[in-house]
């Protein structure tokens, strides 16, 4: 069973995370959960104008990597195994994309997150997941 887990370092993400571990015992195969963080594009091209891509990408990854410290950190102490990804981008249309490229079973995420004000004015980050998902999202609250 492969379970989807986007993190942004939200308090919501980490509720999502530790139900998906807690439901392990609940399925017959073992569980692999995969994290995923998505870092914002830059949305101005006058930064990669004078910001090498090199720079830009390691940036991004370095932010994930902070994003995703304490769910990594949680997974470790669980022992179920897991994979951790960065990905840049939009976020409902990356962790869609990634569930199907992944081959997730499901996908677990939290109803609040660290989501910018255009989420307010556009609708939610989970709400949009569950329009664009090939596979099933359990929201947590």
């Amino acid at each position: 069973m492969r379970i989807l887990v986007p993190v942004d370092g939200s308090e919501g993400a980490l509720n999502a995370l530790r139900y998906a571990i807690a439901s392990r015992e609940r399925y017959r195969d073992p569980i692999v959960i995969d994290l995923v963080n998505v870092q914002p594009r830059f949305a101005s091209g006058n930064v990669r104008r004078f910001i090498p891509q090199e720079q830009l990408d390691a940036y991004c990854q370095e932010e994930g990597a902070a994003a995703l410290k304490s769910a990594r950190e949680l997974l470790e102490r669980s022992g179920v195994p897991f994979t951790v990804h960065v990905e840049v981008g939009e976020e409902p249309e990356s962790i869609a994309r990634y569930a199907k490229a992944r081959g997730a079973d499901l996908v677990v995420m939290g109803t609040r997150g660290m989501g910018t004000i255009s989420n307010m004015l556009l609708g939610s980050v989970s709400a949009r997941v569950i329009h664009l998902s090939p596979v099933p999202v359990l929201l947590v609250k």
